[in-house]
């Protein structure tokens, strides 16, 4: 027997999951098939604004915000040594009419509350199992996964990360390099608070960040670490015992947060980039981290792939519901997806590439940018807006809601 859906989703990750969500919600049926990771690795993602009105839109909110602590202020410190040293920068989000910026919640937390979400959305079926046996026809795409379910679908879309099978299959052609990083990701209590401040200090192996997260239990103040440095450091840290490593973190950031203890389990990720040529293919389209990935500067990957979903949403839905992998559709998500995610890669690789150069002339023109965000107040404000919910044209479920008369 063959499950026929309109559109199959390649992933069960926070991407894949609200994928599925939106598209159901817009009329199709829809199918995902992946494996919802809910164990807790210490990794976070900050949800800006734009992401935020997304859940939102899609009634989600509610059920998210209890898991999630607001982001109401970016610190950010140099730590590098350089000879050309920068005041710390503080960027408010009363400055651009935001309560916060977004929100802090931990991977494991959105991705179970996004999988029960989808398990209780009418249209969508989500179930255990990775595709792979992709078969593409001119009206339909066949795939199975691995324990022998059989789907067709008139689209797949691709949020199965950044070895996508899918992207192989459907022979998309993409750039890929590397960095000479590796990010170590942990939760944090601390005795001090972070006053919903998210700070990263600069450094020459790659920012450190703190990334404020809501009580839970008897610990009041928790933060996510994001922690780059080289393969060496990250190998030796990864060995230290818990109270070891919570020392070299309180030396690492200053003691801003006071005492540090580490909570749960740690990990470590090497840091590359990649980039594909096109986000589609006939009845395929490519979302999130199977379409383009970078390091974790900024917070910017899932909220790049959370556009990406929106905007497949409007693509999708502008001509009907007869054809989920029209190939007009497919079309205009490329061309509307494009200069954003050029954008965004090309940014983020150059500011890590300039933390790694200790060269006086990138040491200016990366300290000369901050001084002029602190001092110019319609360029701090364009650039913070530009970061959190991007001011031109935005897919309809991420705009701001019209405001009631």
């Amino acid at each position: 027997m063959v499950t026929k859906a309109d559109i199959l989703i390649a992933g069960a990750g926070a991407a894949g999951l609200t994928a599925g969500v939106a598209l159901a919600r817009a009329g199709f049926s829809v199918a995902v098939r992946g494996e919802p990771d809910t164990r807790r690795n210490g990794r976070t993602v900050a949800l800006f604004e734009a992401s935020l009105r997304l859940y939102r839109a899609l009634g989600l909110l509610d059920r998210l915000a209890p898991l999630a602590m607001p982001i109401e202020t970016i610190r950010i410190i140099d730590d590098t040594g350089s000879s050309l040293p920068t005041p710390p920068l503080e960027l408010h989000a009363e400055e651009i009419g935001l309560d916060a910026f977004g929100a802090n919640i931990e991977n494991a937390a959105l991705v179970g509350a996004l999988a029960e979400i989808a398990r209780e959305t009418p249209g969508l079926s989500l179930e255990n199992g990775l595709l792979g046996d992709y078969a593409f026809g001119a009206e339909n795409v066949r795939a199975r996964t691995n324990g022998g379910e059989d789907i067709e679908a008139r689209l797949v879309v691709g949020a199965d990360g950044r070895n996508s099978p899918l992207r192989a299959a459907a022979g998309i052609k993409f750039r890929e390099w590397s960095y000479p990083q590796v990010a170590l990701t942990a939760l944090l209590s601390h005795t001090r608070t972070h006053w919903r401040a998210s700070t990263e200090f600069h450094t020459r192996q790659g920012p450190c960040t703190f990334v404020p997260l809501p009580p839970e239990g008897d610990h009041r103040h928790r933060s996510s670490l994001v922690w780059l440095m080289t393969a060496d450091e990250a190998k030796r840290r990864m060995a230290l015992p818990d109270a070891e490593l919570a020392a070299e973190i309180e030396t690492q950031v200053h003691r801003l947060h006071g005492g540090v203890a580490m909570e749960g389990p740690r990990a470590a990720f090497p840091m590359s980039g990649l980039k594909c040529e096109r986000l589609v293919a006939p009845r395929v389209a490519l979302v999130a981290d199977a379409a383009h990935y970078f390091p974790p500067i900024g917070a910017q990957g899932l909220n790049l792939g959370l556009r990406d979903v929106a905007q497949l949403a409007e693509s999708l839905g502008a001509g009907g519901r007869d054809d989920a992998g029209r190939e007009d559709a497919l079309r205009d998500y490329d061309r509307a997806r494009r200069l954003d995610v050029g954008t965004r890669s090309f940014g983020v690789d150059i500011l890590n590439r300039s933390l790694l150069w200790d060269f006086p002339p990138v040491d200016f023109a990366r300290g000369a940018g901050i001084l002029a965000m602190t001092a110019i107040g319609p360029l701090r404000r364009a650039l913070l807006r530009e970061g959190v919910a991007p001011p031109g044209r935005l897919p309809p479920l991420m705009r701001k809601p019209a405001r009631a008369r």
